[in-house]
């Protein structure tokens, strides 16, 4: 029902037995005699599907003392359940080719796939033995404990992660959400097997859960499987749940060192929660506070701020606001709290602005037609609603954030907005030290590998993941080129009422950028914000909230808004792109954030460690080389920049794909009538990088004091390029060393057998004229040593034996399965559309390399491994706590 529950629907629902099933918008639901809750929503995008099974219990309803029980009990159920063996759950998830995953919050622990349609069967199958019983043995948590542990470190590396833990802890004392659900090493080192045991018999039942299915599926045959496969599991008696008393937040200031290249100031306060009444007019207040027309945003053209603006954080009984404000490294913190404080005291004391309440509504309640728009999207919509915000339907907002007032948005800006209850937070930026050269690949570990035995599938996987088949795509772009060489690429798509553009610009500043003008493109960049030589910056997107639309500009450059309004969006999209205000005084201003910005990013760890990897593999004087500094950014003259845009921006690079409620022809017209009079200035550039040697192996380490492990990347370049067809047996070979998750051997190796890892993985980068490989794997620093034997080892038997016929067929069903899901949402297809046309490919690459990827034998993807990779050749970086290796 659209766009809202009516009452009588309601009402008949309410009086419906459990076991019948009512329609609800596009929803088929039903609630089994056991309590399982099913919501199947048909979505035609493409042949996918996605299952996500929520349990309604996570970190809240741990015991006291474990607050990651709830999330261990998550990496417990991928090792496996009676009828099902954790190899077979690896096999099966990784040939189903999707993204087969699971998330633990607060209240809500939930598992998703993401996979063809034709493989619905498979996951239902194993969320219903998973839901009926679990393998919880002492050995498999002994593994499993490993490699959470290595999750913790990661987390604790992020500074933005540790200043969140501490947020909580003060803003929700005494509560639940005091904690967060990640856990801790202490309380792992606790945890039993008998402990995880008692949490799922006590939480993990039908009547405690939630099944959304999305995509091309049969409603009613599948909510008939759905009971064949659930209705027999028992429902339980649910243990009383935790209170949640929240007291008055007593103001105090935090103060945390990060890596960041900026500063950061915040102001947290707490907000309602998901399922509160007035939730709705929450969101709006944050919305209405962030908005690039509101003051707190205004701090960054007035050269105030790096950056500034209002973000959220909702959970289902609480929340937090805040606002948020960037700051050079060196920088005056309290000066920019003052005035952040200021415009926040204004806004409880004024009000809020009633037509960016209005505007603020229109794009909350145009953003859930864009829900439609991805198949995954679309069940996290649902999912969300039912489990986390206890409402009916994701629609059931609609009618919420139309009811809300400009009054009720001021009288909780009041409440909320009290300094007596605000938590302030000062992130301030620190070097970590330069980087230094490494010790080596050292380490002289032998490691024997077992082999690799067939896995025996149960009947119903063995029988769907099958020889793969080559997919059908539903993607028929109709393509044309304007006479001032645009290309426009058009993909009608019904499933919503929006569109979607997306172009991009070609371009490659290292060729572009003058001699001495290095950072010219990044302030140019900047300058887009500042509206249009029509429109100035706050008229502009007064435009952009009259229509609900979201627009970005520069060499990359987007607008989506309803399908009513798609001639308007494309008209300040043109308007943004082509007639830039570029104003001389916003220049002064972004040069100066732009400088300001690199001091600190020059000395971030994550900024030392590419640096340290672009040095190693490419030779001196190598224009990706070039470096925008502070002291040439500040030399530059504003007739740079624009001779940069001028010289730069031509429609004979430019590609624009329009997808979504439009015709070809609406598309061209529209298209044509604001873009077709752009024309090029002198010739066409070659923007093509030069080709470059193979790299010699070399070592470093790049200090990183804010983390607690290790990100280790093994990189080296390689002579392939797009037109190389041997990246085809390559990519292959590569879904069996490293890319193909739960079944890769690196991840056997690594996190399976030995938990030396939270995540390990492999990847090609393959451009048009150069093209590297990396291993990357996060662990703890004295695991390094260990975990990089051993994917070196993996590595070379990739070269000298041929991989199995099992690995080879499952690789390929891997691939092949994985095609559909790039079609499976709006930005997909038209992200997928964009890149081969900016990179010279045909537009049917995908089914290209399908059919490729089903003719590659095992014998060429060794010899291909064998010619274009060198395992004694790789640059070795890592960014850690220590350099001990």
């Amino acid at each position: 029902m659209k766009p809202c529950l009516r009452r009588i629907g309601a009402m008949l629902a309410l009086l419906l037995p459990l076991t019948a099933a009512a329609r609800d918008s596009d929803a088929l639901r039903a609630t089994l005699d056991n309590g399982l809750r099913v919501v199947i929503v048909r979505n035609a995008l493409a042949p996918v599907v996605t299952t996500q099974v929520s349990y309604l219990a996570g970190s809240d309803e741990a015991p006291a003392g474990f607050p990651g029980t709830a999330h261990a009990l998550e990496h417990m159920m991928f090792r496996g359940s009676p009828g099902l063996t954790r190899d077979q759950l690896a096999v099966i998830g990784a040939g189903m080719g999707g993204d087969f995953n699971a998330f633990t919050t607060q209240g809500v622990t939930s598992f998703y796939f993401t996979a063809p349609a034709q493989d619905l069967s498979v996951a239902l199958h194993i969320e219903a033995l998973r839901m009926r019983g679990l393998d919880l043995s002492p050995a498999g948590w002994a593994k499993e404990r490993g490699a959470i542990e290595q999750e913790v470190s990661r987390d604790l590396s992020d500074p933005f992660y540790v200043f969140n833990t501490q947020l909580l802890a003060a803003m929700f004392k005494g509560t639940p959400y005091a904690h967060d659900a990640l856990g801790t090493r202490p309380s792992f080192n606790k945890t039993t097997a008998g402990l995880l045991r008692t949490f799922y018999q006590s939480w993990y039942a039908p009547n405690n859960a939630i099944l959304v299915v999305a995509g091309d599926v049969d409603p009613q045959a599948t909510l008939g499987e759905i009971k064949t496969l659930f209705a027999g599991i028992p429902r339980k008696a649910l243990p009383q749940r935790p209170d949640y008393d929240f007291q008055p937040v007593s103001a105090g200031t935090l103060h945390y060192p990060t890596d960041y290249p900026v500063g950061v100031a915040v102001l947290a306060y707490r907000m309602p929660g998901l399922k509160a009444k007035d939730y709705a007019v929450a969101d709006i207040l944050a919305r209405v506070l962030g908005s690039q027309r509101a003051d707190l945003y205004g701090l960054v053209p007035a050269g105030k701020a790096l950056f500034a603006g209002f973000q959220s954080q909702f959970l289902p009984r609480a929340g937090i606001g805040y606002a948020v404000g960037a700051f050079p490294k060196g920088g005056d913190a309290d000066a920019l709290l003052a005035q952040m404080r200021g415009i926040l005291a204004r806004a409880a004391k004024d009000g809020m602005p009633a037509d960016l309440v209005d505007a603020a509504k229109r794009k909350a309640i145009a953003q859930l037609a864009f829900q439609k728009n991805s198949i995954t999207g679309l069940a996290n919509a649902w999912t969300n609603a039912l489990a986390f915000q206890g409402a009916r339907s994701p629609e059931d907002m609609a009618a919420a954030y139309a009811a809300v007032t400009p009054a009720q948005v001021d009288a909780l800006a009041r409440s909320v907005l009290d300094p007596a209850h605000s938590i302030t937070a000062i992130l301030t930026p620190e070097p970590s030290g330069k980087p230094i050269a490494g010790k080596g690949f050292g380490g002289a570990e032998s490691f024997a590998s077992a082999p690799q035995k067939p896995v025996a599938l149960p009947a119903w996987a063995q029988q769907a993941l099958g020889s793969p088949e080559l997919p059908k795509s539903t993607v028929h772009p109709v393509q044309t080129t304007l006479p001032n060489g645009l290309r426009l690429i058009v993909q009608p798509e019904s499933i919503s009422d929006t569109v979607t553009v997306l172009g991009a610009v070609r371009t490659q500043s290292d060729l572009q950028q003058p001699k001495g003008q290095d950072g010219v493109a990044m302030v140019l960049s900047g300058l887009f914000n500042f509206g249009t030589t029509s429109l100035d910056r706050l008229a502009f997107r007064k435009a952009l909230d009259d229509i609900a639309a979201s627009e970005s500009a520069g060499y990359e450059f987007s607008v989506a808004a309803p399908s009513a309004h798609f001639a308007r969006a494309v008209h300040l999209l043109a308007d943004n792109e082509l007639h830039p205000a570029l104003p001389e005084a916003a220049f002064r201003i972004v040069q100066q954030q732009t400088a300001q910005a690199l001091v600190g990013q020059m000395e971030t760890p994550e900024y030392l460690f590419q640096r340290a990897i672009d040095k190693a593999l490419l030779p001196a004087g190598d224009p990706a080389l070039r470096e925008a500094t502070p002291v040439a950014v500040m030399k530059l003259s504003y007739a740079d920049v624009k001779d940069y845009y001028a010289s730069t921006f031509r429609p004979d690079l430019t590609t624009i794909v329009v997808i979504g409620k439009v015709t070809p022809q609406e598309a061209e017209k529209v298209i044509a009538a604001q873009f077709g009079g752009w024309r090029a200035q002198g010739a066409k550039p070659d923007l093509d990088l030069p080709p470059v040697p193979p790299n010699g192996p070399a070592q470093q380490v790049v200090p990183d004091k804010t983390s607690v492990q290790d990100t280790v990347v093994l990189v080296q370049n390689t002579p392939l390029s797009l037109r190389d067809p041997q990246r085809y047996a390559l990519t292959v070979g590569n879904q069996v060393l490293g890319q193909g998750g739960f079944a890769s051997r690196l991840w056997r190796d690594l996190r399976v057998k030995t938990g030396l890892v939270y995540g390990v993985s492999s990847s090609f980068d393959i451009g048009r004229t150069r093209s590297t490989y990396r291993i990357t794997l996060g662990c703890d620093p004295d695991k390094v040593a260990q975990a990089r034997a051993i994917a070196l080892r993996d590595l070379e038997q990739m070269q000298k034996v041929p991989i199995s016929s099992i690995e080879l067929k499952r690789a390929q069903g891997m691939l092949i399965r994985r095609i559909p899901l790039g079609e499976s949402s709006v930005d997909a297809i038209g992200g997928a559309l964009l890149y081969y046309a900016q990179h010279g490919l045909p537009l049917d690459q995908a089914s290209i390399a399908a059919r490729q990827y089903l003719a590659v034998t095992a014998p060429e993807i060794q010899a291909a491994f064998a010619r274009y990779l060198r395992p004694k050749g790789f640059v070795e970086v890592v960014k850690g706590p220590a350099p001990t290796h």
